[in-house]
């Protein structure tokens, strides 16, 4: 028996378990994006964070965990993806522990950085092991909306989690809640997951490309989430951004000479990007991901700036769309079997697009029932149903050998896409609201005027992300495998 033939047959004895802990993997670095904002205010009394200091709290992990998914996504491939599940569980889960004892504020920013890059080594490592166990068709689209559904209830659940842990053990709760999640995941894996290293006899590890990827995504990131506290026209912006923008070039540039030379296998071979639907996909990923952060962010201010909602009871609040989340990211692998999943992921977006237009009614005299929980719950469930078969047409004929590595470029343009829709429509809410605060109108109106227009903008990334799913996305009986990666036998 072939080992790809006997890690299967161990999978089939053992599915449910075996997705369960990669979900609960997922889940746990999806929490982390979130679960902290709640947090800060007693984080910043303890450990003596300056106003503008404490955003890093958040950055130090943005910034690590978008330059590492990449490097992340193909040392699993290339070293195998049980050995990074474990060595990224473990690095998470110790640096959650470093940051819950944190004396300084220095020293939680270092281990929130160390989060970020144990985060990216394990996040690819568990959509990787996914699309390499199961088999294409039914019980790999069951999985992957079991992973969807998971990952987005983490990104919506922190918000209550956060609230919940914070008044009732104060702020290192929030971390020290990984470590034993880490540890049992790693305990009570070691028989389910397959090794799921490539087949390939050249095992060489693009280092230059790796340094180059890494360096461009740090510093494009980072002019990203600074924009929350400068100008896109200032020079802290604009120089890491086109810093970023030059490496990544001379990234491509140097992965496509790579490509021809004899044993040399670059990080990222750039034939992958041949497979139509990975590049569609990942088209709409970006499109959806710009729009909904700024879904939650802007609905999460409303709560608490204009309806007066505390932490908590704006988490409780977000506890249906969490369900409807959960509720739309069920029902996908069956819709998708049925109609398609191209179909099924337009539906998803237009779903997203009409919730983000029915929040545009929010106002200062609004309520959550009438103005917030309506567009909510569609725009929630839009999430839930586009991301499951996007994912599924992300990896569906992707090539084995590159399986970690369509994994990293997925959730990379989850990642940039969040980060910078939300730098973008943050943008424009607050000149908005600046521009009518100048002209005369009540500050209240003027903010909540700033919260409709960004809203409003993100509809229309999802409705272009509708067009692009109709347009881009077609039904394949096959793909073909890059012929620059050695071994790479369908996933």
């Amino acid at each position: 028996m072939n080992p790809v033939t006997a890690a299967r047959d161990i999978v089939g004895r053992n599915s449910n378990a075996l997705l369960l802990v990669v979900c609960l993997g997922q889940f746990m670095v999806i929490l982390d994006v979130s679960i902290v904002n709640v947090a800060l205010p007693s984080i910043k009394d303890a450990l003596g964070f300056s106003t503008t200091g404490l955003q890093w709290v958040l950055n130090a992990y943005t910034l690590t965990f978008a330059g590492f998914l990449l490097l992340g996504g193909r040392a699993a491939d290339l070293f195998g993806r049980r050995r990074m599940f474990y060595l990224g569980t473990l690095l998470f889960s110790g640096a959650s522990l470093l940051c819950a004892v944190a004396p300084t504020a220095g020293t939680l920013v270092a281990a929130r950085a160390l989060q970020g890059i144990g985060g990216a080594i394990l996040s690819p490592a568990t959509l990787a092991i996914i699309t390499t166990s199961f088999d294409e068709g039914a019980p790999r689209n069951r999985a992957l909306g079991a992973w969807g559904a998971v990952g987005a209830i983490g990104a919506t659940s922190g918000v209550l989690l956060g609230g919940v842990l914070t008044e009732a053990f104060s702020w290192p709760a929030i971390f020290v809640i990984n470590v034993p999640i880490g540890l049992g995941l790693v305990l009570f894996s070691s028989r389910l997951i397959p090794e799921g290293r490539s087949e390939a006899e050249n095992r060489h590890f693009d280092l230059a490309g790796a340094v180059l990827v890494t360096l461009g995504m740090t510093a494009l990131t980072y002019g990203i989430v600074t924009t929350d506290r400068l100008g896109w026209g200032s020079i802290g912006v604009l120089g890491p951004v086109l810093a970023g923008v030059a490496l990544l070039v001379a990234f491509g540039l140097y992965e496509a000479r790579l490509a021809g030379q004899p044993r040399r296998v670059p990080l990222m071979p750039l034939s992958v990007f041949r497979l139509r639907n990975l590049r569609a996909a990942n088209l709409v990923i970006f499109l959806l991901y710009a729009a909904i952060f700024g879904f939650w962010f802007f609905q999460s201010l409303y709560m608490q700036g204009t309806l007066g909602y505390s932490a908590l009871e704006t988490g409780l609040a977000f506890v249906p769309m969490t369900a409807a989340v959960g509720a739309g990211a069920t029902l996908a692998p069956r819709l998708a079997k049925r109609f398609g999943a191209r179909w099924v992921l337009a539906a998803g977006m237009l779903s997203a697009a009409i919730g983000e237009l029915l929040l545009v009614s929010v106002h200062p005299g609004g309520s959550y029932a009438a103005n917030v929980l309506p567009g909510g719950l569609l725009g929630a469930f839009g999430l839930g149903l586009a991301l499951v078969p996007a994912t599924i047409v992300a990896v569906e004929g992707v090539p084995r050998a590159l399986s970690g590595l369509a994994s990293g470029v997925l959730n990379t343009s989850r990642f940039i896409g969040a980060a910078l829709g939300l730098a973008v429509l943050s943008t424009i809410a607050a000149h908005h609201t600046d521009s009518e605060v100048a002209s005369g109108t009540s500050a209240a109106t003027a903010l909540t005027d700033g919260f409709d227009l960004q809203f409003a903008v993100g509809a229309a990334f999802c409705f272009i992300g509708v067009i692009a799913a109709v347009a881009l996305l077609r039904p394949q009986r096959a793909q073909v495998a890059p012929e620059d990666v050695p071994g790479a036998e369908r996933a």
